[in-house]
This record gives C-alpha cells, sequence and structure tokens, in this order.
C-alpha cells in the first residue's frame, strides 16, 4: 500500500466530500499518521470509509466523522480541550495538533496505555490522561475550551455543559440507530448554551452511557 496516496485519497475522496475543508484541519489529520494507531490487523484499512474495531467492543470513527468533529469544535491552538473516550488515541493525536492542551478520559486502561505510548513516540506531549467513567459527566474544576464526546449518547444530558468556558464548544451525537444527530452545544452564559443540530450518522454509544429513563435533569 503506497500510504501517502492513500492518506491523500482519504482526505480527498472522503472528507473533503463531507465538507470538511478547514485548513487546519485537513493539515492536522493530513500529518497525524493514522496508520499507527490503527490495531495492526486492520492497518490495510487505516484510510477506509469505515469504523476500524478496536478491544473492548470498542471503534474508531470513520475518517469523515472524525474530520467533521474536529472542523465543527472550531480549535484554537491555545484551546484546553476535553476527551472523552480515548479509543485508539488518533483522535487524541488531531485535537493535541490543532490546540493548547488535551485532557483524555477512558473507562479503560488498555486504551490509555496504549494511547500514551503512541502519543509519545510521536513526541506529542501536550496530553494528559485519566482512567475514569465518563459515561454521565466528569466530574472536575477545571473548565474547557472543547469537549469532544467520541460515543454516542442515547439522550442528552447536562453532565458535560458545566465544563465549558464562556464560549466553550461541546460536540456530541445523541439518539439511538439507525439515526442519530451530531449536536455542538456552546456556552454561551454561566446557565445558557445554544444547541446546534449539525447531521445525522450513527456510532456506538458509550459503555455505561444513561438511558433516557435513568438519567433525568
Amino acid at each position: 500500500m503506497n500510504v501517502e496516496q492513500a492518506r491523500f485519497n482519504m482526505i480527498e475522496q472522503q472528507i473533503r466530500p463531507w465538507e470538511v475543508l478547514d485548513d487546519r484541519v485537513l493539515e492536522t489529520i493530513s500529518r497525524t499518521p493514522r496508520e499507527n494507531f490503527v490495531p495492526e490487523r486492520y492497518r490495510a484499512l487505516a484510510f477506509s470509509d469505515i469504523s476500524i474495531p478496536l478491544e473492548h467492543g470498542q471503534y474508531m470513527m470513520p475518517p469523515k466523522l472524525e474530520g467533521k468533529l474536529l472542523q465543527s469544535l472550531d480549535i484554537d491552538p491555545a484551546d484546553s480541550i476535553l476527551e472523552i473516550g480515548t479509543g485508539s488515541g488518533y483522535l487524541t493525536a488531531c485535537l493535541a495538533g490543532l490546540g493548547g492542551s488535551v485532557h483524555s478520559v477512558d473507562l479503560y486502561d488498555e486504551f490509555i496505555q496504549s494511547a500514551g505510548s503512541k502519543l509519545e513516540k510521536h513526541n506529542i506531549t501536550n496530553v494528559t490522561f485519566e482512567t475514569g467513567d465518563a459515561a454521565a459527566g466528569w466530574n472536575s474544576d477545571t473548565r474547557f475550551d472543547a469537549i469532544a464526546v467520541t460515543g454516542s449518547l442515547p439522550t442528552l444530558h447536562r453532565g458535560f455543559h458545566t465544563l465549558l468556558n464562556p464560549g466553550g464548544r461541546l460536540f456530541v451525537i445523541v439518539g439511538k440507530p439507525p439515526i442519530m444527530q451530531a449536536l455542538l452545544i456552546t456556552r454561551v452564559g454561566e446557565q445558557e448554551w445554544n444547541q446546534e443540530s449539525l447531521f445525522e450518522t450513527s456510532i456506538p454509544p458509550l459503555v455505561n452511557a444513561p438511558e433516557p429513563d435513568t438519567f433525568r435533569f
């Protein structure tokens, strides 16, 4: 496989046609070696328009969805970012390339260890990791400029809203198969948020994500 040609084709045939046109996002995707974050047995599929299986029944998002997420968050170079669901570490690396710092949380310590090792090999040093269950939100005294939730939620809850700085953006996919809504939520005041529906998609839920009848606000 010609890796660079495959990467170019991924961007030009999958990501750009999905209206991901932000130059910084495209440059970050271009220089972040996705093939090094894919499980070895799926390396030949690293640039394919599919969800790639990981351990524990988890998946990498398709490249075009990763591109949409990155573009939607409109990340500035000084932004602090919270990532819910480290997974392979690829999206973590892209977020780190766009922003100032990333705090990535995952339920599985195996993912944390693997992603940390990969980022270290690529000299990505602006990421911290934490193991924990953040499906219903994350207990933190820190606020963030951007939050990326990498698994879907059956119902939207406010477990992440209050972690945003003023002007901060939350990307989250809400609903159940076959159709879910990708949402961008922006904090516009201390107790006020705007919600924008971006597009329809479908991805697996976060492990332990609250169901509508078990989580109320």
